[in-house]
């Protein structure tokens, strides 16, 4: 194919940066028949970042595997608050961390990290060890802190976790790459999108540091209930916001 032919057949499909997209599948493809595919695929809704097997976060390049929720660029507003309260030699945890993007790019910033990072999803932990086992990053599969080793309460100093908050209800207004071909379990966060941070958010106080913090995403019509939940646990909470990326962050402090 040629790109002018990639190009439309990705407009034809709806890809809204299709030229993008086109130049991203020539780079990464091997020949004329993994461009074919590749452009099939795309074409078919399979996200771009499945397609090429990475995405690109804060600089770096991420491995995603197909059926693994796609870190998307707003989180990076997280990242740069999370960065910021991390010292040298911090001790890093990161929730619900999907592929790792996060994890990966913390460590890349924050001389000296001990990383740990947890999903639920099997897919999900499988990536992430791809991306943060070459870090140093030990990652776990299991329920929120259930897998953790206990040694960890009390030392955490940075806590961010990207938990699942979009409406059950309103899962099905998502793009199609998302509703379609990620784990509903990164995105389904129950009847009012609040249901994993009240549990995070209530056990954070246990395994955080004197003054460690927990850094969570939300959307803007969800913070000011996302505070209380968390104000509720014990913790100091804040609300940040890039109007630029559409990112709405909640920081919260333990005493």
């Amino acid at each position: 194919m040629t790109r002018a032919e990639v190009v439309a057949a990705l407009r034809a499909a709806g890809c809204v940066f299709a030229e993008d997209e086109a130049d991203l599948l020539i780079s990464t493809a091997r020949d004329a028949d993994e461009l074919a595919t590749m452009a099939g695929l795309r074409a078919a809704g399979l996200p771009v970042e499945h397609v090429v097997g990475w995405a690109g976060f804060a600089s770096l390049r991420v491995a995603v595997d197909p059926g693994v929720f796609v870190p998307r660029r707003r989180t990076e507003f997280l990242l740069g608050h999370a960065v910021a309260l991390a010292r040298t030699g911090a001790v890093l945890l990161d929730l619900c961390c999907g592929s790792g993007a996060l994890g990966l790019a913390l460590a890349a910033a924050v001389p000296g990290a001990e990383l740990y990072a947890a999903d639920v999803d099997p897919a999900a932990v499988r990536c992430a060890r791809r991306n943060l086992e070459r870090v140093g990053g030990r990652v776990y599969r299991g329920d929120l802190f259930a897998p953790l080793p206990t040694a960890l309460r009390g030392r955490v100093d940075v806590l961010t976790a990207n938990v699942p908050y979009v409406p059950t209800d309103d899962i099905e207004l998502l793009p199609p790459e998302a509703r379609d071909h990620e784990p509903r379990v990164a995105l389904d966060g129950g009847a009012d999108g609040l249901d994993v941070l009240r549990r995070v958010a209530a056990q954070a106080p246990r395994w955080l540091a004197p003054g460690g913090s927990l850094l969570v995403e939300t959307s803007a019509r969800q913070a000011e209930r996302a505070v209380r939940t968390v104000a509720a646990g014990g913790l100091v909470p804040r609300i940040e916001r890039d109007e630029d990326l559409g990112a709405t962050v909640v920081i919260a402090t333990a005493p």
